[in-house]
């Protein structure tokens, strides 16, 4: 089994080129280390948006009530999510990128561009892409997602086999699950069952 931050000598190459990349110097200067996982044996990779503060202080991604509510949506416990091999983390960003008025700010723009291509060219193994949130689907889907997030989510069945859009698990979107009940009645079992299909 892979375990965390699993690394090969590429691996170490694009590590150290993103802790050397003038962009993420202050983050470099201050002893932050890019926060993403890309074990080569992942079946499954997940874009989020960008590690939240207690993920970049632990050194944990998806270390919070986020983390907590992604897994009981994958129907994984935390020993598999971390430890399995089988899930690649990918965000949109690798770093916190600060508070902002209504929350955290977003990733910064250009920074997917950069690294997502490298690393999963090292994921021979892929078969499904979760994307978390909007900035995640509108970098990959692009003008294949629908007007709104909400649509796009509706519509996952669209985007199989190779991506599956999501609404971002944060608590901040109790309100959403509400008035969208069609999601865990429908979407999250569609989703388990693709996950343990490729856990299996």
């Amino acid at each position: 089994m892979e375990g965390l931050f699993v690394k090969g000598k590429v691996m170490d190459k694009i590590f150290e080129a993103i802790m050397a990349d003038a962009d993420n110097q202050k983050f470099t200067e201050e002893g932050i280390e890019p926060l993403y996982d890309a074990p080569s044996s992942a079946k499954i990779v997940i874009v989020g948006q960008a590690p939240g503060i207690i993920a970049q202080k632990t050194k944990l991604f998806w270390n919070d009530r986020s983390g907590v509510k992604l897994r009981q949506w994958l129907d994984v416990d935390s020993d598999t999510f971390y430890h399995s091999g089988k899930f690649a983390i990918l965000p949109m960003d690798f770093y916190y990128p600060g508070k902002g008025k209504g929350g955290d700010l977003p990733p910064r723009k250009g920074f997917a561009d950069k690294w997502h291509q490298p690393l999963l060219d090292l994921l021979p193994t892929v078969e499904l892409i979760i994307l978390v949130g909007q900035y995640a689907q509108a970098y990959y889907l692009g003008k294949a997602k629908k007007k709104t997030l909400t649509e796009t989510v509706k519509a996952y069945q669209d985007y199989l086999p190779r991506f599956f859009p999501l609404v971002h698990p944060s608590p901040r979107n109790q309100l959403w699950l509400k008035k969208n009940p069609w999601f865990e009645e429908e979407v999250i079992p569609a989703l388990q069952a693709r996950v343990a299909k490729l856990l299996k």
